[in-house]
């Protein structure tokens, strides 16, 4: 067989991430890596997954990375296309988590065909570890949020009303039910928090994260005496830019603008601006009067159109300032073009580290589960600033416009922007030595299998 050819003297590795793209793209990432160091990967996902990780993944990498497809029980409520979260009405997260569940016994099997040497799961299944474990095969939690967020979900999980050891991050009591909320949502009867405190007890000796001791240090090391576990920063994993010269209108416009001059506003794939969020983000881009790329996003299936969503005659009054963009935008080509000076950005972890790697300040706009912790370590590590919300959570117009005009316009902005590319470099040069650490450990784990 190929594959069995292919992994003669490598370690293999099946990798099994959650079925969102920001977990996915986590872990081929880290695949990536892990071949270019005599690693052969098994990748899991559902087919729907598996479909778009074809794309994303160069043809160099296809002889160390097999696809493998993850069959889950199919139902009227629950067909094939929607074994993902990305466009998956909110209602049906619970169906597809129990789904997910019930696919053990096909993940058994596949583990008894491929017999890895090793296995990487994600923050949210145990039962991974416990079926490797009925083989002897070491298996390792890869959790692709940040550290910060790992230690004080950890520290809240054990006293919600306990203070975080570190004063400058904090969350606001809104946020602190936000985050109690998503912790205790339960799937067949089983809370989300407990499947993650199982996930990280079964991990073998050590446990990954996608970070930097560049920019987490003091939270990699209360997190790993928290855990009582070796904590592994893989580093940033941001992917590499391909077509960097392909001439589209958004690089066209980019073209157009003076250096550090235009703000891209974002906020990640699988997340929607309610209609009162993005009016006042519309209003607060307008006046700003910087220029700007804005994507806009709606869920599967909503008939709405841009000119819809937005204010009446906002395109007409911003002209040639603006350009919105609905669905998709290049975002890696937009962030390291030299007209882009700022990000406006929900501060999902993989913008965050995304943003930092090229070195652009960000203007952080949270919305719900890690992105207000990761907001706060952003103002921590000196690389953007926080737009704050009203005493009832809202966003305002006039802070907005306030935010992106002090990063893009004002004199703090340069020692922002000058911050951001110090913590680039230094964060690009530790990268090297992180993955070979990360290698070092999975080969000392591999070889402990008996």
């Amino acid at each position: 067989m190929r594959e069995m050819e292919t992994r003669k003297g490598s370690i293999s590795v099946l990798m099994l991430p959650w079925l969102a793209h920001g977990h996915i793209s986590a872990f081929l990432e880290l695949a990536k890596r892990l071949t270019e160091k005599n690693f052969f990967i098994y990748f899991c996902s559902t087919s729907i997954n598996l479909n778009s990780i074809k794309k994303m993944l160069p043809e160099k990498y296809s002889p160390s990375v097999q696809l493998v497809e993850l069959h889950l029980p199919s139902s009227p409520e629950l067909p094939p296309h929607l074994h993902t979260t990305n466009g998956l009405p909110p209602h049906l997260m619970r169906v597809l988590k129990i789904a997910f569940e019930e696919s053990k016994p096909f993940f058994s099997h596949i583990l008894n065909t491929l017999n890895p040497d090793l296995i990487m799961y994600d923050f949210n299944m145990p039962w991974v570890s416990a079926s490797a474990s009925l083989l002897n095969i070491p298996s390792v939690l890869f959790f692709s949020f940040g550290s910060l967020f790992i230690s004080f979900a950890f520290r809240f999980m054990e006293n919600p009303d306990a203070e975080y050891p570190f004063q400058s991050i904090q969350l606001h009591e809104s946020e602190k039910t936000s985050l109690k909320a998503m912790l205790e949502f339960s799937t067949n009867g089983v809370k989300d928090v407990d499947l993650i405190l199982e996930s990280i007890k079964l991990s073998r000796d050590v446990m990954l994260i996608k970070t930097s001791t560049e920019i987490e240090e003091k939270y990699i090391d209360y997190l790993s005496m928290l855990v009582k576990k070796k904590v592994q920063p893989v580093g940033p994993l941001v992917q590499e830019i391909v077509d960097k010269d392909e001439d589209t209108e958004v690089m066209r416009f980019l073209h157009k603008k003076d250096e550090s001059s235009v703000v891209f506003v974002a906020f990640g794939s699988e997340f929607f601006l309610s209609n009162e969020e993005r009016e006042e983000i519309a209003y607060g881009l307008e006046l700003s009067r910087v220029s700007f790329i804005w994507v806009v996003r709606f869920p599967v299936g909503e008939k709405t159109t841009v000119e819809e969503a937005l204010p009446v005659g906002f395109l007409d009054r911003v002209g040639d300032l603006g350009m919105v963009v609905e669905g998709w935008a290049p975002q890696a080509k937009i962030l390291t073009h030299p007209s882009t000076g700022g990000f406006v950005s929900h501060c999902g972890w993989n913008s965050v580290l995304e943003s930092i790697k090229f070195g652009v300040p960000i203007i952080a706009m949270p919305m719900h589960i890690d992105q207000p912790l990761n907001a706060r370590l952003v103002e921590e590590v000196g690389v953007g600033v926080e737009v704050k919300r009203d005493e009832t959570g809202r966003l305002d117009r006039k802070e907005i416009a306030r935010v992106i005009r002090r990063i893009v316009v004002e004199k703090h902005g340069m020692e922002v922007r000058n911050k951001a590319r110090e913590l680039s470099e230094k964060m690009a040069m530790k990268e090297v030595e992180e993955i070979d650490e990360v290698v070092e450990e999975m080969v000392k784990l591999s070889g402990k299998r008996k």
